[in-house]
């Protein structure tokens, strides 16, 4: 049965999904409906214990929990519906959302705009194909994050991670404080996927030796895990025979990688981009759907749960703005490729009459990059250059472009990495 219109629905009730209806209801939107498939608001954000968060958006160090807190209490003060415990099924071009909840059945709601928040998921095992035995003790970091934190299970004595996201960082400091050994970290590429903090305070400071360019080669037991084999691998991440390490251990934490929960946008019809596996997106974090926001690690993978909030408040207000005053006129928008160096942009399409004054493009590089400039062109006419001193595929990159420079492209614009040889 069809209910009530909505100004807005807003899928996932993370850290962006908060950010984001804040910010509608601040720009005078009234009529606005979060759907949370969890008991309780806050995302991923309440599992993690660990301190390091809001130190850009708050100007303190926060808990996860604690930064989440801040939104839902924010959110507690608008007049915001929530309803959690609510799956949703379905999004339909015509902006329809299908969902069900124990208490409220089957509903199709209808908005005038919506905002997908549904954050991501961990790469398993299934994914990457580890060679061995099926047995258990093989958990990914954040549901080993979870058990731990939250439910209050130990899953392991003696552990290996594989993978160097910060996930699988700040469990490997975790389980080493709660009186497990974390025998090792294991990258198969030649640098960490984390941010270099994680490396420090998480594995340096506890002994905890990273091998980067191994993988592992092969899982042992029946039951449950009891030991592993590691080998070295060459630049095409094949195994080189006679660099093996055994391990005896009885777990392993799974850090490899963050896919964006798209099923639901990929149903709708929305363009998607397969460097991000989020949608493609304008200026304003609008996707190819009129209407239809997305904003978050649903996406692009952030490493700060800050640049998702700045990122989501725009989204939450470029849906007020499209309820109240309609589409973006209609233009052809400048199209922002990936140059040497570059992996993704986003936003990927930018809009001048939907840019005030200027625009944020955050990207990630391909290698690790020493002494580089970011160079921004249009053509053959170089319109900005940004240096830096350092920059990891494992850290998010971000700048500012003003309109008054997004004039002079035309139909197009690179961002490209060029690295300054002495």
């Amino acid at each position: 049965m069809r209910e009530k219109t909505y100004d807005l629905i807003v899928v996932g009730g993370g850290p962006a999904g908060l950010a984001a209806a804040c910010a509608a209801w601040e720009k005078g939107l009234k009529d606005i409906l979060i759907l949370e498939r969890d008991q309780r608001l806050g995302g991923i954000l309440n599992q993690c214990i660990h301190n390091g968060f809001g130190l850009h958006y708050f100007k303190e160090e926060l808990t996860g929990p604690e930064y989440a807190g801040r939104f839902v209490k924010m959110l507690s003060d608008t007049g915001v519906e929530v309803s959690l415990d609510t799956m949703v099924l379905e999004i339909t071009p015509e902006r329809r959302v299908h969902c069900v909840s124990s208490k409220g059945g089957y509903r199709v709601l209808e908005a005038k705009s919506i905002v997908l928040s549904m954050g991501c998921r961990e790469r398993t095992r299934g994914a990457i194909g580890i060679p061995g035995t099926r047995p258990a003790g093989v958990f990914t970091a954040g549901a080993a994050q979870r058990y731990v934190n939250m439910e209050g299970y130990m899953v392991g004595r003696r552990v290996v991670i594989l993978g160097s996201g910060d996930i699988g960082l700040i469990m490997a400091r975790r389980m080493t404080l709660e009186g497990a050994k974390v025998l090792a970290c294991v990258e198969v590429m030649p640098y960490s996927g984390g941010l270099n903090r994680n490396i420090v305070q998480c594995l340096q400071d506890y002994d905890i030796p990273l091998y980067l360019s191994h993988t592992i080669t092969q899982i042992r037991g029946r039951d449950r895990v009891e030991g592993i084999t590691v080998a070295q691998v060459d630049e095409a991440r094949r195994p080189i025979p006679g660099t093996e390490i055994q391990f005896d251990c009885d777990t392993i934490l799974l850090s490899v990688g963050l896919i964006p929960e798209n099923e639901l946008t990929r149903q709708a019809g929305i363009e998607m981009d397969g460097r991000t596996n989020g949608a493609v997106v304008y200026e304003n974090m609008e996707t190819s759907l009129p209407g239809v926001f997305a904003c978050g690690n649903v996406v692009h993978v952030h490493d700060l749960v800050d640049f998702v909030t700045g990122e989501s408040q725009r989204a939450g207000a470029a849906a007020a703005a499209y309820v109240q005053r309609g589409e973006t006129p209609p233009e052809d928008p400048l199209e922002v490729f990936c140059g040497d160096g570059v992996g993704y942009t986003v936003p990927q399409h930018l809009r001048l009459a939907g840019v005030d004054k200027a625009v944020d493009v955050f990207f990630r590089v391909r290698r690790i990059c020493k002494d580089s400039v970011i160079r921004v062109t249009s053509g053959a006419e170089q319109l900005a250059a940004y240096k830096r001193d350092h920059m990891a595929p494992g850290e998010m990159e971000h700048i500012v472009l003003p309109k008054a420079l997004l004039e002079k492209a035309v139909g197009q614009i690179t961002v490209s990495i060029e690295e300054v040889t002495a």
